[in-house]
């Protein structure tokens, strides 16, 4: 059976590395809502329930809170035809942050650079979303 997103009730665990620290850790989290998709991913609503670390805090998760959590794997399968499609084209390869980590983490370190420009430009970091920690999930799909 293939799966092209997650429900709403669904638990997930996964092994995080944060991003401002790269302390590592295991969070479980439960799924609120679909937020929406396109040929970046899918966005969903998680609560996060749990957070296992030895090395110290993940960026900002904490028990109880609410966060936005991305998955770099459009939701329907013409999505990720045009979108596989498209990157073979122009890079003679798949889309690098689906299947490189290395690739997902230093996007997730950009988007603090991004942050840090906006605190700059706009007098305001918050304008701009933060990445508290990134996940490699080869279970699902």
């Amino acid at each position: 059976m293939h799966v092209e997103r997650l429900e709403v009730g669904t638990e997930l665990v996964y092994d995080v590395t944060g991003t401002a620290r790269a302390n590592k850790g295991r969070v479980r989290l439960v799924v609120e809502k679909f937020v929406g998709g396109g040929f970046a991913g899918q966005v969903y609503r998680v609560k996060v329930l749990d957070i296992q670390s030895a090395s110290g805090p993940i960026g900002g998760l904490e028990p109880g809170k609410v966060f936005a959590m991305k998955i770099l794997l459009p939701p329907t399968f013409f999505s990720r035809l045009f979108r596989h499609a498209l990157y073979w084209i122009g890079f003679q390869g798949p889309f690098q942050p689906q299947v490189n980590p290395a690739a997902a983490r230093a996007g997730a370190l950009w988007q603090k650079f991004i942050r840090r420009g906006a605190q700059i430009w706009f007098g305001d970091e918050r304008v701009v979303v933060d990445i508290h920690a990134t996940f490699v999930d080869r279970s699902i799909w």
